[in-house]
């Protein structure tokens, strides 16, 4: 019996010509920026409250901003850029004609 050899520019031909749908849309892009815009706005909501003198104690690091408002927009802007990166959109049903 005969064997079929496939060169490697073949395969390259046939990877070429497939038409695939691309792994992320516009969705996702979408998604990705807002999760961006959120975890820097989580990190800009942490930065501050130097001092200018390292013997005096400031009580402005414990503000709610810093401990809670901060944190709570960093973890939704990582749960956003995951579900922007898991997020697959439902192909559009095309119906027939009877």
């Amino acid at each position: 019996m005969a064997t079929v050899v496939t060169t490697k520019k073949e395969n390259i031909d046939n990877a070429k010509t497939s038409k695939r749908a691309p792994l992320f849309r516009k969705t996702n892009y979408i998604l990705m920026g807002v999760g961006l815009v959120v975890l820097l706005i989580g990190y800009f909501c942490l930065k501050g409250g130097a001092v200018s003198d390292p013997n005096t104690f400031d009580g402005e690091i414990f503000n709610a901003r810093r401990t809670v408002v901060s944190p709570i927009l960093m973890f939704l802007g990582l749960v956003i850029e995951i579900v922007a990166i898991m997020w697959h959109p439902r192909a559009k049903k095309e119906e027939t004609e009877a």
